[in-house]
């Protein structure tokens, strides 16, 4: 089979997840983190998002209402990631999320991005980050240089005045 490398400009449309608890899992994603209902399907799903796009994220209880968590030792999702514009529009979600008592499971710079971690109420995990402009990416010898370091969270506050 040749080789294919998929298109620059591809980019991931949306995650539709299995929650066990409809008006449980809005309190997270809408009331807390700040995403609109697009649309309800009746009483089994929402589809919600930022800046008016069908949506970003579809929620549903279709095969999962009631049910417990996955296994954080199984196969499945491992986080879905929520891009941020900017720095401050990061640390504005971080003081919202402090201010609310929400528990993070971590903050971390990444060279390339800065990162807030945690669960919802399934159990999902979620990162809030920004990127860093490119051209402030951390390289050694041209190849990308990625690493995990523990995130300043009063610098990132700082950004939102």
């Amino acid at each position: 089979m040749d080789p294919y490398i998929v298109p620059a400009h591809t980019r991931i449309g949306h995650v539709h997840l299995k929650v066990a608890d409809l008006d449980r899992s809005l309190a997270f994603y809408r009331d807390l983190l700040g995403f609109e209902v697009t649309m309800m399907y009746g009483s089994q799903a929402a589809f919600i998002s930022a800046g008016g796009y069908h949506h970003h994220i579809g929620l549903n209880t279709w095969h999962s209402k009631g049910a417990s968590p996955a296994p954080q030792s199984g196969v499945g999702l491992y986080h879905t990631a929520i891009v941020y514009p900017a720095r401050k529009d990061l640390a504005v979600i971080c003081e919202r999320i402090l201010k609310a008592a929400y528990p993070l499971t971590g903050a971390s710079d990444h060279g390339v991005s800065e990162a807030l971690y945690l669960d919802d109420p399934d159990g999902n995990g979620v990162e809030l980050y920004w990127d860093r402009p490119q051209a402030e990416w951390p390289y050694v010898d041209g190849s990308l240089n990625m690493y995990t370091k523990a995130l300043d969270l009063a610098d990132l506050l700082k950004e939102r005045d």
